[in-house]
Order: structure tokens, then C-alpha cells, then sequence
């Protein structure tokens, strides 16, 4: 029986709807887990473990939600100007739990002084979904540093795991077409991370990502560039 063409685009919204649903719920699952370690000192690997994978899906359904405003033309950048450590530091608050779980250090390299022209939830939230990465791959070490370059702000996220597979190198990440929907191992977070950046845009110059295997602690390196 042939689909009621009237009600097709009742998918996207009701789609958007279900996952708002569940990303308040995720909240709050959150908020009582955090309670729970407050009370047990933090003593619970289970439910660092547990809360970690928590906000992981939270991150994801954001990502969603993000994009299907994009798509629905209902989304628009907030930018201000704002200290990029500020940036960098909400980014790592929300992995640092991550961090401290599995033992790795996290390095920040960031003049204070520094300026960042930006969309603060945006940019820090899809930072912190690639820090996320960073920390499941890394060995021992995560290096986030800023620095200006041909009139770009440049945060880099560096690591000393094995480097990005080939079919991510490869990859153009503005077209999902390019990515890997078999494996599991997408790079969704990078093309939401791409296409938040290129809705940057100062002039002529636009937000850009670049990944590469050029770390200076041995692995991978991904590259935010904001005009």
C-alpha cells in the first residue's frame, strides 16, 4: 500500500520530536548518576563507566537534533566573542571524567589572551565530541591546542593512538556520502563537527576541518579552523 504522501514529511518532525524526548530523559538519567557518584565519592568505575556512555548517546542525539534543524532550515548560529581557553576548558570538563577513568592525560596548549569568534554551545559541544574520540583511541595523551594561522583560529586535538584509518584521510567530510554507513565507524561526529564549522563564516573565509595522522605525540590530529 503506497505511503500517504500528505503525511511523509510528518517523519522528519515526529523523528526530531522522539529524540527530544529521549535526550531529556538521557538528562536526567545523567543527573542521577552524578548524584549517585557524589555519594559514593566517586568511587564507582560501574558508574563512571555508565555515565560516560550516557553522555556519549546524549552527544549523539544533540548531533541530531543540530542537524535536522540544519536540514530544516530552523537553526541559526549565535556568535559572540569569547576567550578560546573557555572553549577549550568546557570541552574538557566534559570528558574529564573520561579521562580520569581510563588513566590519560589531557594537555592544554592555549594563550589565555586568545579570542575566539564563535557559536560557544555549538563549537564546544562538537569539540568535546572529538576530544570523546580522542579518548577512546589515545594511549596515554591528549594534547588541545590553539594558535592563529593566515587569519584563522586553528584548535587542534592531537593524540598518540594509532592515527585515523585510510577511508577517514581519504574522505571528504562535508559529503556524507563519503562516509562509512557498513562498519559502524562513520565519522558522523567529524562531518557534524565540519558542517558546524562552515556555518562560521567572516567575510569570505569560512570554518573548515582538516584530519590528518600528524600529531606531534604519534597519532591522529583533527583540525577546527574558525575565521
Amino acid at each position: 500500500m503506497p505511503a500517504n504522501t500528505e503525511n511523509s514529511g510528518l517523519f522528519p518532525t515526529i523523528l526530531a520530536s522522539t529524540v527530544h524526548d529521549i535526550k531529556n530523559s538521557l538528562s536526567t538519567l545523567l543527573e542521577l548518576i552524578r548524584q549517585t557518584l557524589v555519594k559514593q565519592n566517586d568511587c564507582g568505575d560501574d558508574l563512571n563507566q555508565l555515565e560516560f556512555e550516557a553522555a556519549r548517546i546524549n552527544h549523539s542525539l544533540m548531533q541530531l537534533l543540530v542537524m535536522y534543524k540544519i536540514d530544516s532550515q530552523k537553526f541559526s548560529l549565535l556568535i559572540d566573542e569569547y576567550p578560546a581557553i573557555d572553549i577549550i576548558r568546557e570541552a574538557v570538563d566534559q570528558q574529564a571524567r573520561l579521562s580520569r577513568l581510563n588513566n590519560i592525560a589531557l594537555q592544554i596548549e592555549c594563550d589565555e589572551e586568545v579570542m575566539c569568534y564563535c557559536d560557544y554551545p555549538n563549537v564546544s559541544n562538537a569539540l568535546a565530541a572529538v576530544l570523546n574520540n580522542a579518548l577512546r583511541y589515545t594511549r596515554q595523551t591528549v594534547l588541545i591546542s590553539v594558535s592563529e594561522e593566515n587569519g584563522y583560529l586553528r584548535i587542534a586535538i592531537e593524540d598518540d593512538g594509532e592515527g585515523y584509518p585510510p577511508h577517514f584521510l581519504n574522505a571528504d567530510l562535508n559529503n556524507m556520502a563519503d562516509l562509512d554507513w557498513v562498519s559502524g565507524n562513520t565519522g558522523l561526529g567529524l562531518y557534524f563537527v565540519s558542517v558546524i564549522a562552515a556555518l562560521h563564516n567572516r567575510g569570505d573565509a569560512c570554518g573548515y576541518v582538516q584530519v590528518d595522522n600528524q600529531s606531534r605525540l604519534g597519532g591522529a590530529r583533527f583540525n577546527l579552523f574558525l575565521p
